[in-house]
Formats: C-alpha cells, sequence, structure tokens
C-alpha cells in the first residue's frame, strides 16, 4: 500500500500534470490531440467493427490492409507525384481491388467456419501480405508530405493548432454521420442489418447476400486503407506499422462493443484521450492506462459498453 501511495504522489507531482492544471492552452492542444487521434484509429477499427458486425469476422489481415493504404499513399504522392488527396483516394480504390480478391477467393469459404478457422486464414493473409509489402516497396521507412493546404496551423482563438490535425477532428465524426445514416435510413442499410440476423431468411427474399457480404468486406477494408493514408503524415509506411494497429483497433472495439458502430466511436475517443493524456501525465505508460481500461470494461461488461451479449445461436 506504502509503494501504491508513493507512485500517487509522484504521479500528481509529474510535469506533465502540472502543465496539464497550470496551462489551459497546453491542455486545449492536448485535447485536441486526443480527438484527432481517436478519430484517425476510429476511421481504421470502424472497418474492423463493421465487418465483424455483419459477417462475423475477426479480422487480423485489418492491419495489414491498413498498412497497404499507407504505402499506396506514399507511392501516389512521392513517386508518382500527385497532390495526397489523390494518394487518399488511390489508397481507397486499391484497397477496394485487393479485398474484393481476398472476399471472393478466401473469406467466402470460412463465413460459416469457427473463429479459430478464421483466425488461423486471416493470420495467414498477415504473413503473406506483410512479404508483398517488403516485395513491392522494401523494408525501407518511407516519409509522406502533408498537403500543402493543410501543412500550417489554423487560429483557434486559445491557441494555434495544426490544420491537418483539425481535418482529422471534423473527418471522423463526418464518416461516422454518413456510416449510421447509411444503415439507419437507408434499403441497404437495413438489408445489411438483416444480414447479420438471418441470412437464409434474407435470401429466401431474393436478396443477393453474398453480394452484400463482399460489399460489407469492400467498405470495412476500404476504410482501413483510407484510414492508413489519413496516418502515413505522422506515421510513416514501415514494415510492421499493421502489428501495432491492430492491437489498437481491437482494444477499441472490445471496449465498444464489436460489431456497434457507436461502441467504436467512443472507443475511439476513449483511447485517444487515455493514450494522449496518459502519455503527458506518465511518459511512456500510455499503453498501461489503455489496458486498464480494457480489463475493467471487461470485467464488467464483457461485451463492452454498446455491444450485445450473444445468446445461443446467433
Amino acid at each position: 500500500m506504502e509503494s501504491l501511495l508513493e507512485f500517487i504522489r509522484i504521479d500528481m507531482g509529474s510535469p506533465g500534470l502540472a502543465t496539464l492544471v497550470s496551462n489551459p492552452k497546453f491542455a486545449f492542444i492536448q485535447l485536441l490531440n486526443s480527438v484527432s487521434m481517436g478519430m484517425n484509429f476510429f476511421i481504421i477499427a470502424a472497418g474492423l467493427s463493421l465487418i465483424f458486425g455483419v459477417l462475423k469476422v475477426i479480422n487480423f489481415a485489418h492491419g495489414a490492409f491498413y498498412m497497404f493504404g499507407a504505402y499506396i499513399a506514399y507511392s501516389v504522392t512521392e513517386t508518382m507525384g500527385l497532390s495526397f488527396f489523390w494518394g487518399v483516394i488511390g489508397s481507397a480504390v486499391g484497397l477496394v481491388l485487393l479485398s474484393v480478391v481476398i472476399e471472393r477467393s478466401l473469406f467466402r469459404f470460412v463465413y460459416d467456419k469457427e473463429h479459430l478457422m478464421q483466425l488461423l486464414l486471416t493470420f495467414a493473409l498477415v504473413l503473406i501480405l506483410g512479404d508483398v509489402a517488403k516485395i513491392i516497396w522494401g523494408t525501407d521507412q518511407y516519409s509522406v508530405s502533408y498537403p500543402a493546404s493543410l501543412s500550417g496551423a489554423t487560429n483557434l482563438g486559445i491557441a494555434y493548432y495544426p490544420s491537418y490535425r483539425l481535418l482529422l477532428c471534423i473527418l471522423g465524426p463526418v464518416i461516422f454521420l454518413a456510416l449510421w445514416l447509411f444503415i439507419e435510413r437507408t434499403r441497404w442499410g437495413r438489408i445489411t442489418k438483416a444480414a447479420t440476423q438471418n441470412r437464409e431468411m434474407l435470401a429466401a427474399l431474393g436478396i443477393n447476400v453474398p453480394i452484400i457480404y463482399t460489399g460489407v468486406f469492400v467498405a470495412g477494408s476500404a476504410l482501413a486503407g483510407i484510414g492508413g493514408a489519413l496516418a502515413s503524415p505522422f506515421n510513416s509506411p514501415t514494415p510492421g506499422m499493421d502489428a501495432i494497429i491492430i492491437v489498437e483497433c481491437f482494444v477499441i472495439v472490445i471496449i465498444g462493443g464489436l460489431g456497434s458502430l457507436w461502441g467504436t466511436f467512443v472507443g475511439a475517443l476513449i483511447y485517444g484521450f487515455v493514450f494522449n493524456f496518459g502519455s503527458v501525465i506518465v511518459p511512456n505508460g500510455q499503453d498501461i492506462f489503455a489496458f486498464l481500461i480494457l480489463l475493467v470494461v471487461l470485467l464488467i461488461r464483457p461485451w463492452g459498453l454498446f455491444g450485445r451479449p450473444e445468446t445461443e445461436g446467433q
């Protein structure tokens, strides 16, 4: 108990915490850093949650799709000389093409299989795609320039903040709203939700369920590619970057609830705040706080904050 109290005293006296309390401008910047980080995580993790919510596949290869998105953005912007936003579009298109091939040739055979077989398949894909990335782009670490129009800072009154990170703060909620409106307010969204409940009945009504599954997998993979492209200016494309992001994404979707769009959004924000403020208060200890929150959520609600417990037959 004495050692725990001593840790608390040291933590409360840390320069980072003191600066947060005494400097509102610094605290405001860290607040925006947390939101921008969380929104970038949300864009990536939303694809993972969408795929599991509809297809019931735990896709470990999602991190590899993120890595390919970052590499494609590098190729389009730095090698081909096009603008950064063309790099984002190129990453989305590239992941659409790649995911169509993977889904039609591999994933469609494991939808009815147990999770262990799905995990083995996706883990094999991680190894294969990792080697393919090394063959195409090598093992060097690359850098992607910020878009010229967003390379500066924006005056927010309280402080100046990087325009590009401010864009992420706005883009995340926009993508969340677009996904929510599609799922809740469109015919195809309702069909997609129905596919999660009873695909046999949906097929009996004349709906092409395999096309729905392909579309969901492609959309989720494209979100991973877009997230990789958006992260490439501050997270340099490099081999192995997929292993880090997939762990972070699983923490987010488990906290929020697998398959829940709202849960993924809230979980990404929680992770962004915990990671960013944790790194300020206890440098190099931010991962501890994130996993502690994951542990607490699993103990209280094993199905996540916005998830639902599985019933027999699901």
